[in-house]
């Protein structure tokens, strides 16, 4: 049944409720209020609350959160908002109706709207089911199309790799056939077995072409054999049966080549190099040679296209290096008579005749090999004339040296053509790699391949059968380390022989080929470097300790001859123990002794050296009981009632001996302590120079982020330091000895005032006294300034001013003692004379005597006054600054006093 429909013809049947007439009702309140609300407020626009709506963001929120809806409406109290939310909700239940209202009868329609839609979509779905059907009738269709289509590409695919594979044998049999034919081997017979071999002789059917340009048709044949290589190897991949059953004639034309190369090789290098090396023959012509150049180059070429490295090596090696090496390195070549080989001029002087030519000696002279590596190059100075000439060694009374030379000279005029030809073939061949100079040999992978796949015949042919012919046949003569001095010799000699065999290498990769070569790092560690070292140790440190093993600190004539004889006039030593560890130093960096490989172990010997040096002079250094007796001279004796005595006691002749002991050894001491201050002085000069100018560049450079600490510089300093601690004890020691001789001569200041009242005369001083000029003698006797000759005449210039500051700040010390106390008595006796005249005197007696103590008392403060004075000119005359010398200060401010208590108070 049909819902019935509201009636719209009369309003209460559109609007039951009367929504509308309240709602105007509603506004016509709210108007009238507002009205009267805006009539009675202030101007004043104070914040409204906006009512609920549709836009609110907490009710439009998709998850509805009381909280926060609750918190946005704080300021509304709970019954405002009850009623709030109750109009929103009748306003929603308003539109609700409205909505529906609107679209009910539209609503109501739509089932009314849908009837008979089914059989129209029957009606369309039948024509869709037969289209269906004919578009998958026609997709198999096409798909059997398609897959016929793609069976014949497969076919034609199959059918083109089959042509090709075809094609490829063809090659394969044309290009063995044609091998076959171009090497002169007989075709086999169909019915020939793989062990057929109809080899002919290429001198009987090859023509004259061929034979003019044989090494071109080598070549030829190279670089067709690559070709077959190449194809038989992409057959082999397709797994046919037919190359595998060719491989025996592939095997056989690889024999042939190579039988063919290796024997026109060999006739190739004798031709080159025959006709030098036999006097008989006269020079070939320049365009022979070219052609045996050419001819060799195109060798090589063919071996490098064959890979075939090693038996070029092995070619050179038997045709041309391993004669001559028995020719010349045998066990009696060092003992048998020198016969140079006459070197080859690798070009010729068009404006000069052949004769002048022959003549000449090599152009550039030897530079001898020393074992003081520079920086620079030991042989030549421009690097522009590396392959303009052969740097040969002084072979002057040095067998190895010539032996040598005609290894040198043997390499430059027969191998060096060969090496350079090798080295640009396979330059060309291996683009990674780039010629460069030998002073720059550094490490490359690209290099290591080139090692593994290139010639090498420096390492691999010259030098391997060098060592080894050295080693086995000289090693007893030339490492022999029994003899430290031919030892040395024949290491440099060879060394300068390994420098010499690097400039004739073609490029830089040969050089370092060369050093990181088997056989060189074992002809490098046959050295017995060791060895040597040990009996160099034991021989510098014996002749050391056998100087060192005297205590006597005694100048000796032999330490100036020595230095003489060692050529060093600059080192100048007292003590013949200085001069033997200064000898022991030197040596140790001298050409006759040092080897740049021992140069870690020979610094370590020089920093035990001065250790060892150090160590022997303080064991050997004067007892210091002599010096601390000093610090306590002998004073004068006293009564035991406080007075002087009226003389000094009358020495025993057990005091004068003492006395003289005491002097001798004290003589003795100041003798020793000077020369062995000379002789440190000297030995940090020497050893700092040697330094400066040797073993800072005989020694490895440290990189800069290397610890400070740890460098040769900062330990030798701390070695020198180390040992010139010694100087400031010996200084001392000194100072102490003078200071007592010097305090003992003013020993007379106390007896001042005795020898005015005993004087006859009363007249005032006008010069010192007589014991000034000898305080200081000891100080200038010491260091010869009077004499001209003394202990310390070389130390005057550094050690005087210093020391004598020293000492006659001491000196000034004890003066003033001396002067107290002789006030201090003076004071005792005056009280003691005014104690005993209490009496009465007519004739004022008393007066007089204390005028007559006042004139002494001024006659001793003038006395006084100069002989500080006087005391002061010998001090300046020494180098002492008095204006610095507090202690002088205080003694010329006593000796000022106006009176006895006022010094006192000072």
């Amino acid at each position: 049944m049909a819902p019935r429909k509201p009636s719209l013809s009369t309003p209460v049947g559109r609007d039951p409720y009367e929504l509308d007439r309240l709602a105007e009702e509603l506004a016509v309140r709210e108007g009238d209020r507002l009205s009267i609300d805006s009539a009675s407020r202030t101007p004043f626009d104070l914040p409204q609350l906006q009512p609920l709506s549709h836009d609110n963001q907490y009710l439009t929120s998709p998850n509805f959160n009381v909280e926060e809806f609750l918190l946005s409406r704080s300021y509304t109290s709970l019954p405002d908002l009850r009623t709030e939310l109750r109009e929103y909700h009748a306003t929603l239940k308003e539109e609700l109706v409205r909505l529906i209202n609107d679209d009910y009868e539209a609503f109501i329609s739509l089932s009314t709207d849908l009837q008979g839609e089914g059989e129209r979509l029957e009606r369309i779905k039948w024509p869709l089911g037969e289209l269906r059907s004919q578009i998958l009738e026609s997709r198999g269709q096409f798909q059997g199309i398609q897959d016929s289509v793609k069976e014949k590409l497969d076919r034609r695919a199959a059918l083109r790799d089959e042509k090709a594979l075809l094609q490829l044998l063809l090659k394969i049999s044309d290009s063995i056939s044609r091998l076959e034919a171009l090497l002169l081997i007989s075709s086999p017979p169909e019915q020939s077995s793989p062990g057929f071999s109809g080899k002919t002789s290429s001198g009987e059917v090859a023509d004259e072409k061929v034979k003019g340009n044989r090494a071109k048709h080598l070549l030829r044949i190279a670089t067709e054999y690559n070709q077959l290589i190449y194809h038989s190897d992409k057959a082999l991949s397709e797994n046919c049966v037919f190359v595998t059953e060719m491989q025996w004639r592939i095997d056989r034309i690889k024999s042939t080549l190579s039988s063919d190369l290796e024997h026109y090789f060999a006739t190739t290098l004798f031709s080159l190099t025959s006709d030098k090396s036999k006097p008989g023959k006269t020079k070939q012509p320049e365009n022979d040679r070219s052609k045996l150049l050419s001819d060799l180059v195109d060798c090589l070429r063919v071996y490098d296209l064959l890979g075939l490295w090693r038996d070029a090596e092995d070619v050179i090696r038997r045709e041309v290096v391993r004669e001559f090496v028995k020719k010349t390195i045998y066990p009696g070549s060092l003992s048998a008579p020198h016969s140079p080989v006459v070197p080859h001029t690798p070009f010729s002087h068009s404006s000069f005749g052949a004769s002048q030519v022959s003549s000449w000696p090599p152009p550039t002279p030897y530079t001898p090999y020393i074992a003081f590596t520079t920086k620079q190059n030991p042989f030549f100075s421009d690097p522009s004339d590396f392959d303009a000439s052969i740097y040969l060694l002084d072979d002057t009374e040095n067998a190895l040296a010539s032996l040598y030379n005609k290894i040198l000279r043997f390499i430059s005029r027969d191998l060096k053509a060969i090496m350079e030809a090798a080295d640009r073939v396979g330059l060309k061949n291996y683009r990674g790699t780039i010629k460069t100079s030998v002073f720059a040999v550094e490490p490359s992978n690209d290099a290591d391949e080139m090692t593994e796949q290139g010639f090498n015949i420096l390492s691999n042919v010259v030098w391997v059968e060098v060592s080894r012919a050295v080693m086995d046949d000289l090693g007893s003569t030339v490492f022999a380390a029994g003899k430290p001095d031919e030892f040395r010799k024949n290491y440099e000699t060879t060394q300068a022989f390994m420098r010499s065999l690097e400039y004739l290498a073609p490029s830089s990769l040969s050089v370092r080929n060369l050093r990181r070569h088997p056989s060189f790092e074992a002809f490098e560690r046959r050295w017995q470097l060791p060895v040597y070292f040990q009996l160099r140790w034991k021989d510098i440190v014996g002749r050391v300790e056998e100087a060192l093993e005297s205590k006597s600190l005694k100048a000796s004539s032999k330490s100036n001859s020595n230095n003489a004889k060692a050529g060093d006039s600059a080192a100048t030593f007292v003590l013949s123990q200085s001069a033997a560890t200064w000898n022991a130093i030197r040596q140790c960096w001298s050409a006759e002794f040092y080897l740049p490989d021992l140069g870690h172990r020979f610094w370590r010997l020089t920093l035990q050296l001065l250790k060892r040096y150090r160590v022997w002079v303080e064991t050997s250094l004067p007892s210091r009981d002599l010096s601390a007796k000093a610090k306590s001279p002998v004073v004068d004796k006293v009564t035991v009632t406080g007075l002087p005595s009226s003389r000094s006691s009358t020495p025993t002749p057990q005091q004068d001996a003492q006395s003289s002991d005491r002097t001798a050894e004290e003589d003795k001491s100041l003798y020793q302590c000077a020369i062995v201050m000379q002789d440190l002085r000297e030995m940090e000069h020497v050893v700092w120079r040697l330094w400066e100018q040797q073993i800072s560049t005989m020694l490895p450079q440290h990189s800069p982020g290397e610890d400070a600490a740890g460098q040769p510089k900062s330990v030798l300093k701390s070695s020198l330091s180390s040992l010139m601690d010694v100087i400031p004890l010996l200084s001392s020691q000194i100072e102490t000895i003078l200071i007592r001789r010097c305090c003992d001569a003013l020993t007379p200041v106390k007896s001042l005032p005795g020898q005015f009242r005993a004087a006859s005369q009363k007249n005032k001083p006008t010069k010192p006294s007589a014991f000034i000029p000898l305080i200081l003698r000891p100080l200038k006797s010491f260091f010869g300034i009077d004499t001209g000759e003394g202990e310390a005449k070389a130390l005057k210039e550094v050690f005087c001013a210093p020391m004598s500051s020293n000492v006659v700040d001491a000196v000034a010390n004890r003066y003033m003692s001396h002067v107290s106390a002789m006030r201090k008595t003076e004071e005792s006796l005056r009280r003691l004379r005014m104690g005993k005249k209490t009496g009465f005197s007519l004739f004022g007696g008393a007066s007089s005597s204390n005028d007559d103590d006042s004139r002494d008392e001024e006659r001793v403060r003038t006395q006084l006054i100069l002989d500080v004075e006087a005391f002061g000119k010998d001090a300046e005359l020494l180098g002492v600054d008095l204006d610095r010398s507090a202690t002088f200060k205080s003694l010329n401010y006593m000796v000022h006093a106006s009176s006895t208590g006022e010094a006192e108070s000072s």
